[in-house]
């Protein structure tokens, strides 16, 4: 099994311990970021979708027009793009970009943030089999080669098709991310990859246990397995942790100023709501799983952080490659130094770690 490594291209240099001082859209960072992720040896890089930042879409493809090697994963939100359009969109990308384009389905927790686009769903279950009849119309657009009609409760066509496909046969992929047993179904359905945040080894089989069983059900191969995390490096475990004290400290301190702070509401989506459960186990859990990151901000994106050397992080991705993780999304607090230092020796570590390990298992075998 091949192993991916996944980074995160910002828009504009800013995370809970730095706060921006330029704009909003900052061509220059983004490009600079989208080089040194590529140099850095990662595979692909996450553009993110929220309700008030610059369209992922239009950033990827300004990624793509300035790097050669590195793939673009573009998170979009099902209901505010016609699912005819979308695929029409992505499959016109991937082809400019000869097949360099894979698509991060994010239906949404929070109904308060997802109105501020003009979602008129409030229940979460409706919004999943939204994105269900998204992803079979998007689905449809890329294979079909004929007009199809599509009769659903959200949407419906009649004699859709798309003259422009996937640049490659096997067609775009389709990343899943979601906690609920709504989005689990829904990923048994659709996924090709399943993104989990940074969760414990319990909380990890658990998950994919759950979405192999949906895939059965649907009929279809268990996706592959993501996860989200934030290693923080040293060149000893004490210097680690202590900066891992630091980023803690400076993020409490600049709270008021980043934004990164526990929604006034209380507000958590599912995923949030297993990262707090693990806070509440403890600040370490397994070998080196940090979660005060995720206490302090209220978890609503991936928080929780990975502490120790290269080589001692690189072995617990080796743990969690053998419950079947097999891509790592891995961003740093600062944003393009520790790109360039995973790309050091993080990911060749690990790579190198995994490899040998495949090799051991079939000396084994033979």
């Amino acid at each position: 099994m091949s192993i991916e490594f996944i980074g995160y291209i910002s828009n504009n240099n800013s995370s809970e311990t730095i706060v921006r001082q330029g704009p909003v859209l900052d061509p220059t960072h983004i490009e600079t970021l989208a080089k040194a992720h590529e140099n850095a040896g990662f595979d692909r890089a996450l553009l993110a979708f929220h309700s008030t930042t610059p369209d992922s879409l239009q950033v990827a493809q300004h990624v793509l027009s300035v790097t050669e090697r590195l793939n673009v994963l573009i998170a979009q939100r099902p209901g505010f793009t016609a699912p005819t359009l979308l695929a029409r969109q992505f499959a016109v990308l991937d082809q400019f970009s000869k097949g360099r384009v894979a698509l991060h389905v994010i239906t949404g927790g929070n109904a308060k943030e997802l109105r501020q686009d003009g979602n008129t769903l409030d229940d979460k279950d409706e919004r999943y089999a939204r994105t269900s009849e998204f992803l079979d119309i998007v689905r449809a657009e890329w294979t079909s080669d004929k007009p199809f009609n599509y009769a659903g409760k959200y949407y419906q066509v009649q004699n859709a098709f798309s003259q422009v496909k996937p640049y490659r046969s096997e067609g775009i992929r389709i990343y899943f991310g979601g906690a609920s047993d709504s989005a689990i179904e829904v990923a048994g359905k659709h996924a090709d990859t399943f993104a989990l945040w940074g969760e414990s080894y319990a909380q990890v089989r658990d998950v994919t246990s759950r979405v192999h069983n949906a895939a059965v059900k649907h009929g279809r191969p268990t996706p592959r397995f993501s996860l989200s995390v934030r290693p923080i490096l040293a060149d000893t475990e004490e210097k680690a942790w202590a900066k891992a004290e630091a980023i803690l400290e400076q993020a409490t301190r600049l709270q008021d100023q980043t934004g990164y702070r526990k929604p006034a509401d209380g507000h958590a989506t599912a995923g949030a709501r297993r990262l707090l459960a693990l806070a509440d186990q403890g600040k370490r859990i397994d070998k080196r799983l940090w979660t005060e990151i995720a206490k302090l901000t209220g978890a609503n994106s991936n928080t929780t952080a990975l502490v120790g050397t290269p080589e001692q992080v690189a072995e617990v991705f080796g743990d969690y490659y053998d419950l079947g993780i097999s891509h790592f999304l891995i961003r740093g607090f600062d944003p393009l130094i520790d790109a360039i230092e995973y790309g050091r020796e993080l990911i060749p570590l690990t790579r190198k770690l995994i490899a040998d390990r495949q090799a051991a298992k079939g000396l084994a075998a033979e």
